[in-house]
């Protein structure tokens, strides 16, 4: 098939090049535009722009694809027979869904309607939610409201953070998606109504409780409140990793691997993360004097346990402001951390 791909970040990459190996025709990339970064602020080409023109592929970036009229005339004539978006970061406009024949489709990165909306993979690890999945969804005006072609689910491990559990889930959606390509030029074309008829689509049920939108974070939501749980303050280093932070000696200091030292977890933690279990009191219990963000020890080998609202949390490696990241004996030394000192 000819096909119109939709794609900004790595997480998009892998589908566009598993359409490719599958054998269809891209017609054209739209992305989003260069982006100024680091320090020099250089103009940054997205991920997916840099592939596709590896992979000598028409590419266009539209600042608002909803107000550019003059790209969306030029993606009309390129004829494409399917429109597929992963991760694109703009939402179309009737116009734009309307142009291909056997309509347009989206690689989600969560089991529908669970999650909608641009940061799926952060808020289903800051819940806590025991999995997570990939759907292939026909595409409305409604955000991710559309219904489900293919859906797959794919566990959460305690100790994935966003990072891995994204690389997980982007494999996922490239296989799903040639899988769907190859339902839906069988279906072939037709008014939307009888084209999702003959491919068996489920609608997103909205009445059930479960529908929850992803909202934006905010730079609040990067600062650790020691305060909380150790199990919170985990899922919030791995949803937001590497970014989330606090402060060591008045510098900011970014956590980047951590395990909750939690009894009814052990088995879901490492070998040397159990051996340290049960070895402090926790804040609530009370023969503890220690307030919550102390070091209760500087662990050779691993790292600092700090003492939250409960139990104790263990950090393995992190990133103090103006140093590489470091673990273990390494992340000792360069804080010159000891028994007693405090974060936060």
């Amino acid at each position: 098939m000819n096909i119109l791909f939709w794609g900004t970040p790595n997480y998009a990459v892998p589908t566009l090049e598993a359409l490719i190996n599958a054998g269809h025709t891209i017609v054209g990339v739209v992305t989003q535009p260069d982006r100024r970064r680091g320090r020099g602020k250089q103009l940054i080409p997205s991920p997916v722009k840099a592939r596709a023109l590896d992979l000598d592929c028409a590419v266009f970036t539209p600042q608002r694809i909803r107000k550019d009229t003059e790209v969306q005339q030029q993606l009309a004539q390129l004829n494409a027979d399917v429109s597929v978006v992963v991760a694109f970061g703009q939402i179309l406009p009737k116009t734009v869904l309307d142009l291909p024949p056997l309509g347009c489709w989206n690689g989600h990165g969560s089991l529908l309607p669970r999650w909608r909306g641009a940061g799926p993979i952060q808020w289903s690890l800051l819940e806590g939610d025991p999995e997570t999945g990939v759907g292939i969804m026909a595409m409305e005006e409604g955000l991710d409201t559309g219904p489900v072609l293919i859906e797959q689910p794919l566990p959460i491990g305690l100790l994935d953070n966003a990072e891995q559990l994204a690389q997980k889930l982007s494999q996922l959606t490239a296989e799903l998606m040639v899988a769907a390509m190859t339902r839906i030029e069988a279906a072939g074309p037709g008014t939307e109504t009888d084209r999702l008829m003959r491919l068996g689509v489920t609608a997103q049920d909205a009445k059930n409780g479960t529908v929850s939108y992803a909202r934006m974070l905010n730079k609040e939501d990067f600062m650790i409140d020691w305060k909380r749980s150790a199990l919170s303050l985990h899922r919030q280093v791995m949803a937001l990793y590497p970014n989330a932070y606090t402060c060591w000696q008045g510098k900011r200091l970014k956590l980047l691997s951590t395990e909750p030292l939690i009894e009814r977890l052990r088995d879901q933690l490492s070998e040397e993360a159990q051996a340290l279990i049960g070895r402090w009191p926790t804040t609530s219990d009370p023969t503890s004097d220690q307030p919550s963000g102390t070091v209760l020890c500087c662990a050779a080998h691993l790292g600092l346990v700090v003492s939250t609202q409960g139990c104790p949390l263990l950090i393995r490696s992190a990133q103090l402001e103006g140093k590489g990241r470091s673990e273990g004996s390494t992340l000792l030394q360069q804080l010159k951390a000891s028994e007693g000192m405090t974060l936060g």
